[in-house]
């Protein structure tokens, strides 16, 4: 969210960004470096293609081997979609990149402890008719030349995976669909945190499950 969209202009404050919280950090502590001024880049907008370009080009000095990034979709409604949608058409910048589907349901409170948890915006299942939409959507993206591949198939990570209980329902309909616009299939990597979320995750087929064991200290 390192640029202005209309629902967040709604849900928040005209003009609203990740940068909104930052240079809003107060110190809490003596020495407490806050807000922390970002270097490089500077509080960039992503809408700039410049700011792109250099993404990519401080990414590849730092040896890091592509970009993954974030898309939201919500039953046909996507947000945040204009700057991967630019990188695609434009075909700019030139560097490798896949994508993760960030599967979560949106809250007020995610943003502002203090308010109440109010839903903004609500994930949902649809079936299999969405599943085909989704992936219809996300076509030119799959058929670019610099999407990233592992063991010869297309990487998409879903970030709430243990929470779709229809998986492997989209799994085979994506690798269908793949395979019938000339694609070699998906590789699909999950997120998963927990023993409980992890033994339901590893019960759904995916390819790679990336796992952060939470702890209470």
């Amino acid at each position: 969210q390192f640029y202005p969209t209309k629902e967040n202009d709604e849900w928040w404050q005209k003009g609203f960004t990740e940068w909104t919280n930052v240079g809003n950090a107060k110190p809490l502590f003596r020495g407490h470096y806050q807000p922390r001024v970002p270097a490089d880049l500077g509080y960039y907008d992503l809408r700039i293609p410049e700011v792109r370009e250099e993404q990519a080009q401080l990414a590849q000095e730092a040896g890091i081997e592509g970009f993954c990034y974030w898309h939201y979709w919500f039953a046909g409604h996507r947000l945040l979609d204009r700057v991967f949608h630019e990188v695609v058409e434009s075909g700019k910048p030139d560097y490798p990149f896949c994508l993760c589907w960030a599967n979560h349901s949106w809250y007020q409170k995610t943003w502002d402890s203090a308010k109440e948890n109010r839903l903004l915006m609500e994930q949902t299942y649809p079936g299999e008719q969405d599943y085909i939409d989704h992936f219809y959507a996300m076509l030119p993206a799959f058929k670019d030349k610099r999407y990233m591949k592992a063991d010869g198939r297309l990487i998409y990570g879903i970030f709430d995976s243990d929470m779709i209980d229809s998986f492997p329902q989209m799994k085979e309909i994506w690798n269908k669909l793949a395979k019938a616009n000339g694609l070699p299939g998906f590789y699909f990597f999950g997120f998963c945190q927990g023993e409980l979320r992890l033994q339901q995750t590893l019960a759904r087929g995916y390819d790679t499950i990336v796992y952060e064991h939470m702890r209470t200290v």
